[in-house]
């Protein structure tokens, strides 16, 4: 099953309207808060990156015997999911578990366009541990409850029903023993373009989720931020942008 056709559209307001993402399986809508007030509470924290960076040079994934892509970087590990968790946190590094499928054109789209670009390749390679999981495949995965699953029944075990699924993890599993999917989850996102990726991974690594649950308003302000940067006058709202400091 591949994600559904709303990713085709081509109008950028109603792209980030309907970015599809949950957080612990709640589907969060976008508001209508005052920009100049959101650039104020989130979009310029401290610490953050830039809203966007270099492009070049694009990194070129590879593609395996599986016909699926993939990055060099990606976790090359037994499968042991906890354990991959365990490593991840020691390298100072959040967890991810992505579910992706052979034919899978968005797929192809977030190794070919989203993670080619080179600011956000370095982004997510520096700061996340990545599983990457054949949503149909046979390999054997031992799930955070300690159970020996394949991949397809690991998807449907955690409720993963389109491709790409990308799904964040808890930086802290205390108390969570015995629990797998949703319960130790941040968030899921299938979206595949290149802002709403790498805000969705920044809004994670730097836990702006702990300050405020809606990614939508992080996500509008970094795409004023985005239009700032490229010289455009006019912010999601319709008013005209404002100067702005970039993080970072």
């Amino acid at each position: 099953m591949s994600f559904p056709a709303l990713i085709k559209s081509a109008a950028f307001i109603a792209t980030v309207i309907a970015s599809t993402f949950s957080l612990n399986g709640q589907a969060q809508a976008g508001s209508g808060d005052d920009v100049a007030n959101l650039n104020k509470k989130l979009a310029n924290l401290p610490g953050l990156p830039p809203a966007m960076g270099a492009s070049e040079p694009r990194v070129i994934p590879t593609k395996g015997d599986d016909a699926m892509y993939h990055q060099s970087w990606f976790l090359d590990s037994f499968l042991n999911l906890k354990e991959d968790f365990a490593a991840a946190k020691a390298e100072g590094k959040r967890f991810v578990v992505v579910f992706e499928q052979r034919g899978c054109i968005y797929c192809v789209k977030f190794h070919t366009k989203t993670l080619a670009k080179k600011y956000i390749n370095d982004y997510i390679r520096k700061n996340f541990a990545v599983v990457q999981l054949n949503m149909w495949g046979d390999r054997e995965v031992v799930d955070f409850d300690g159970k020996t699953v394949t991949e397809k029944q690991l998807a449907a075990r955690w409720g993963a029903i389109f491709t790409p699924t990308i799904i964040f993890l808890k930086d802290d599993l205390t108390g969570f023993e015995g629990k797998y999917g949703p319960p130790i989850e941040v968030a899921r996102l299938n979206q595949v373009g290149a802002g709403t990726v790498y805000d969705m991974f920044v809004w994670i690594k730097h836990k702006i989720y702990k300050k405020e649950r809606n990614f939508q308003r992080f996500h509008i302000e970094r795409i004023n931020q985005r239009r700032a940067m490229r010289g455009e006058k006019m912010g999601t709202d319709g008013k005209p942008l404002k100067p702005i400091k970039t993080p970072g």
